[in-house]
């Protein structure tokens, strides 16, 4: 299996479908969220609604520049979450984040491993290989707060 094949495994990993690092993952641990622990403050904590929001916000911002596109995407917005106020909106932010990330995992796949040593956008973020990784450890490093502050919710 190519080094690509991998990132987009890990990255399945993480978002989807693995137990390996952390012994769950996003889809795991959102499944029984409900809108309203969404959305509830633990004092100064991110809320999980604003977490998904700001994966996923990287996410799409990484599947435009893989498609062709400009790296439109900028840290200052990426916790800028509209009022989840339902259910509804709640189920439409985890589809978003579930389709987007088959579709990330998918683009990567179909990258030739070469790619991964190319500059990617700009030299100042270093190659698709240090993005891609910074991708998967982004979105651990977010994992680990969403497992917390279901626990808190819980107390």
């Amino acid at each position: 299996m190519g080094s690509v094949s991998q990132l987009a495994k890990r990255f399945r990993e993480v978002l989807l479908d693995g137990l390996w690092i952390a012994n769950t993952n996003f889809k795991d641990q959102l499944s029984d969220v409900t809108w309203k622990q969404a959305v509830e403050r633990v004092g100064s904590l991110n809320t999980i609604a604003m977490l998904t929001f700001h994966i996923d916000y990287y996410i799409a911002g990484i599947i435009n520049v893989l498609e062709g596109g400009p790296l439109e995407i900028r840290d200052q917005f990426s916790f800028d979450l509209p009022p989840v106020t339902s259910h509804e909106h709640w189920e439409t932010l985890l589809n978003k984040l579930w389709t987007d990330s088959e579709k990330f995992a998918a683009l990567l796949e179909q990258m030739p491993d070469s790619k991964m040593d190319e500059v990617f956008v700009d030299e100042k973020y270093g190659t698709y290989q240090r993005n891609i990784d910074g991708m998967i450890e982004h979105a651990y490093y977010h994992l680990g707060q969403i497992t917390l502050i279901k626990k808190l919710l819980k107390r």
